[in-house]
């Protein structure tokens, strides 16, 4: 499979290390607040991305972590805990708000129909390995303590570090990303934060880091560092996540898990792009932040909003308008109006769909760059040969599950054939036609309808399709 990796800036093929299991690691949600529709676009390109491995006859092992402490509201290592912000915004501890928001956020990925990944790991229950990877990394020399505040990795000691941003370094003007007084380069960051003396945490833990001792928590670079190598080893194939975390988040995770291991940490570092509201980025002040509850409580199918946000390339900007999500909602409808032909086989003119060569298409697709666009032009493409009648029950079954299977949308449903009663009264109908009895016929198109079977007249006979 082909994937655009950051570190490299191309395109390039990806096998897993081992040969036969990729390990994957996802950057998980940090659990303070409601997830926004934009909190779900890289996991919904991810369970694509794990659905093409998984179908290419590959085990995919996946990390994903939830980040419980240690985020604070800044990328400079200033600033409050994410968790301690929304224990006062609730009234409620940071634990409180970490459990109530990670059963939200296990709630949606249901309703997406995500798949689960191998190990989903909160940051609070990896504390004692943090706190042993920090002291490996100072043992090794690569960190120093800012009296009263934390544990710091020194990034001078590397010649390699933001590789992955092609960050220039020297050229990064003093205090323009941390301005943390006691650093001793512009880019260090934070391994361990101490608690304020005379201020108590939700969240801390006893730790001792060169000559100070105390109370603390976790960096957020570190749990992801860890959390990885704990669950899936040394090194890893894939490592995921959005595009805001290319500069900090996955340059310091690299810095200091390949300070450790004295290995590369991930093969391929693969981020999606941002979804915008109205062409503009999600704030309150704007009133453009929706969750998946808005999308359902304006009468729209979650699936409808995978298509939108499939319908564009990881890797390019998405943009949400209620506009795009009607088209995206009508495009849906009519790939599932049109499996209601799997039981209408005697208006059959051909019986070719879900054919060997569609799956061959959709895995080329797929595995060009996760091309999702264009898995949906192949889907589209078979799904309007059904609609020419080009219809086989066996093959119309086989064409919903390569579309579950490869991008985790339900054609089908729930959806099943009419009943012998419904169709007696289409025939009823039809005979009423036939006799032109229009108001009959018009009597019993109105009472199909009611029981939610809407009927076109075509010159082959009626064709019917849910409502």
């Amino acid at each position: 499979m082909k994937l655009y990796n950051t570190l490299t800036r191309q395109k390039e093929e990806i096998r897993p290390l081992d040969g036969k299991t990729f390990k994957l690691y996802t950057c998980g949600l940090t659990v303070y607040s409601q997830p926004h529709i934009g909190n779900w676009v890289g996991y919904i390109y991810w369970d694509v991305l794990v659905r093409t491995l998984q179908a290419g006859q590959f085990a995919v092992e996946r990390t994903q972590n939830i980040t419980d402490v240690g985020h604070l509201t800044s990328d400079d290592d200033s600033g409050e805990d994410k968790l301690e912000k929304g224990a006062k915004r609730e009234g409620i501890t940071a634990w409180e708000v970490a459990d109530k928001y990670i059963k939200i956020a296990a709630k949606e990925s249901d309703m997406l129909g995500l798949l689960k990944p191998t190990h989903l790991v909160r940051a609070t229950d990896y504390i004692q390995q943090q706190i042993d990877f920090v002291k490996d990394l100072e043992a090794k020399g690569f960190t120093y303590v800012i009296k009263g505040d934390g544990m710091y990795f020194d990034t001078s000691k590397l010649d390699d570090y933001g590789k992955l941003a092609k960050l220039d370094v020297d050229g990064l003007k003093a205090g323009a990303r941390v301005p943390i007084d006691g650093k001793k380069n512009i880019t260090d960051f934070a391994l361990w934060k101490f608690s304020h003396e005379g201020k108590k945490r939700d969240m801390e833990w006893e730790s001792a880091f060169g000559d100070d001792s105390g109370l603390g928590f976790p960096g957020w670079h570190l749990e992801c560092s860890v959390i990885a190598r704990e669950t899936l080893g040394d090194q890893i194939d894939i490592h995921t996540g959005g595009i805001d975390h290319i500069p900090v988040h996955h340059t310091n995770e690299i810095a200091q898990t390949e300070s450790v291991t004295g290995k590369q940490f991930s093969q391929a570092w693969v981020h999606n792009n941002h979804l915008k509201v109205d062409g503009q980025k999600m704030a309150k002040s704007l009133g453009n932040i929706y969750t998946l509850q808005d999308i359902l409580d304006k009468g729209y199918d979650l699936d409808a909003f995978k298509l939108l946000i499939l319908s564009k390339h990881y890797t390019t900007e998405g943009n949400f308008t209620w506009d795009i999500m009607e088209s995206a909602q009508n495009l849906l409808n009519r790939w599932r109006t049109s499996l209601d032909l799997r039981w209408q086989e005697d208006l059959a003119t051909e019986s070719s769909v879900g054919s060997e060569s569609f799956e061959e298409e959709l895995m080329d697709a797929l595995h060009d760059d996760l091309n999702t666009p264009q898995a949906i032009t192949v889907i589209d493409k078979e799904i309007r040969k059904i609609e020419n009648l080009n219809i086989c029950g066996g093959c119309i079954d086989k064409l919903a599950s390569e579309v579950h299977r490869f991008i985790g949308i339900d054609l089908y449903a729930g959806k099943s054939d009419i009943t012998s009663e419904q169709k007696k009264l289409i025939a009823q109908r039809q005979k009423a036609r036939d006799d032109k009895d229009w108001s009959k016929s018009d009597e019993l198109r109105d009472e199909l309808k009611q029981q939610g079977i809407s009927l076109k007249d075509a010159e082959i006979g009626p064709i019917w399709s849910r409502v």
